[in-house]
C-alpha cells in the first residue's frame, strides 16, 4: 500500500486524525513520507532556502556565530545547533569561512536533521543527529526555515474555531472539522473571536514545544529562529493557500491531502504563538539582520578580489564576483530579506 492508503486505513480503524498528526506522517514516514522518500532543499531538490543561493548566507552566520561566542567572553566550549539542517549545506559554508570560533578550536558544531539520508551526507567535522543534544550547553541553536516544517494543527471559522481532522471517503482523504482540543486552547486563545466563514489559521503547537525545549537546552548563549510568517490574526485575514504551501521540484505542489509524501507542506510560522513560550529579545528582518552582521563588508570584499583576480577567471575571482548576487536575492524585501528572524538570549 502507498502512503494514502495506509492513512485511509489507519483512520477507518482509529477515526479522523489532526492535521498534524497527517502532515507528521506525510513528510517523515519512513515508508512513503516527502523527506525519507528524497525531498530535499537544494537547485536540483524540492524548494531553495538561504544557505541554497551561495555561500555568503553561512559566511555572513559565520560572522555572527564570532560576535555571539565573543559577547560571552570566548568561552572554551562553545557549541553551535543548525537544527533543521537538511542536506547540510549551511554547515559546509560556515566551516569554510573559517570563524575564529572555529580556528581556536572552541566550535562544537552540531548538525539536527531527521531524514536519515540527508543526515548522511552531513559534512566531515560536525556531530550530526536526529534530535536535539540531550544535554544543556553554552551556545547557539539556529533554526533556519525548520519551524515551518513542524507538523501544526489547522483551526477553521466555521461558527466559532474548530479544528481540522483527516478523515477517509471511498478510499480518498478527506477533511473533517471537529471540536478544539484542549492540548490547543492556549494558541487558539489567540485567534480572533470572529472570522469569515472558512477562514484558517495555523496552531503550532510543535514548534512551541520545540522553542520550549531549546530554551532549556541553552544555559548561555541565544535561539535564532529564522522563517517566513506573520501573526495568527493576519494569516486568518489572508487566504488559507497563501500561507499554507506545498511544494515539488520548485514548483507549487496540490491540496496537501494529494499526493501524499510527493510533496513538502509549509505553513507561514504564527510567531505571536512562538511568544507564548516568552517574548523573544529581537525581532528583525533578515535584511536587517544581515546588514548588522556585515553582509556589506563581505560583498566589498568580493568586489575588491573580483577587480584583482577578474583577469584570473579562477574559482577565487567567481566566488567573489557572486557575493552581490546572492546580497541581492538574500535582502529581496519580498524574497528571503523579508524573512523574521527572532532571537531568544540568555546572556
Amino acid at each position: 500500500m502507498n502512503l494514502t492508503e495506509r492513512l485511509a486505513a489507519l483512520v477507518r480503524v482509529v477515526g479522523p486524525v489532526r492535521f498534524s498528526e497527517f502532515m507528521e506522517r506525510a513528510l517523515y514516514d519512513d515508508d512513503g513520507g516527502f523527506y525519507a522518500s528524497g525531498g530535499v532543499a537544494g537547485r536540483r531538490g524540492d524548494f531553495l532556502t538561504s544557505p541554497e543561493v551561495g555561500p555568503l548566507f553561512g559566511a555572513v552566520l559565520a560572522r555572527a556565530i564570532d560576535t555571539w561566542w565573543s559577547e560571552l567572553g570566548s568561552p572554551a566550549a562553545f557549541t553551535v545547533v543548525d537544527a533543521g539542517a537538511g542536506p547540510g549545506t549551511l554547515a559546509r559554508a560556515v566551516l569554510a569561512a573559517q570563524p575564529a570560533v572555529l580556528t581556536t578550536g572552541a566550535l562544537r558544531y552540531v548538525t539536527v536533521e531527521r531524514a536519515d539520508a540527508q543526515r548522511a551526507n552531513h559534512p566531515a567535522g560536525v556531530r550530526a543527529r536526529a534530535d536535539l543534544p540531550d544535554d544543556p550547553f553554552v551556545g547557539v541553536i539556529v533554526a533556519n526555515e525548520l519551524l515551518d516544517n513542524i507538523a501544526f494543527d489547522v483551526a477553521v471559522f466555521d461558527g466559532g474555531w474548530r479544528c481540522a481532522h483527516v478523515d477517509e471517503r471511498d478510499g480518498r482523504l478527506v477533511e473533517v472539522l471537529a471540536p478544539m482540543p484542549d492540548d490547543l486552547a492556549a494558541l487558539a486563545a489567540l485567534l480572533p473571536p470572529s472570522a469569515p466563514h472558512g477562514a484558517r489559521a495555523p496552531l503550532a503547537l510543535g514548534a512551541v514545544r520545540w522553542l520550549r525545549e531549546a530554551r532549556q537546552l541553552v544555559t548561555q548563549g541565544r535561539i535564532v529562529v529564522i522563517d517566513y510568517g506573520a501573526d495568527t490574526a493576519t494569516l486568518v485575514g489572508r487566504p488559507w493557500r497563501d500561507w499554507l504551501r506545498t511544494f515539488r521540484g520548485h514548483e507549487r505542489g496540490q491540496h496537501p491531502l494529494l499526493e501524499v509524501g510527493a510533496q513538502d507542506i509549509t505553513a507561514d510560522v504564527p510567531f505571536d504563538q512562538l511568544a507564548t513560550v516568552a517574548h523573544p529579545d529581537a525581532v528583525r528582518s533578515q535584511t536587517a539582520f544581515l546588514a548588522a552582521h556585515g553582509i556589506g563588508d563581505l560583498v566589498e570584499e568580493g568586489r575588491r578580489i573580483w577587480t584583482e583576480r577578474a583577469h584570473l577567471g579562477d574559482l577565487a575571482a567567481l566566488r567573489a564576483r557572486s557575493r552581490r548576487r546572492e546580497s541581492d536575492a538574500l535582502t529581496d524585501p519580498d524574497g528571503l530579506g523579508g524573512f523574521t528572524v527572532a532571537e531568544w538570549a540568555r546572556i
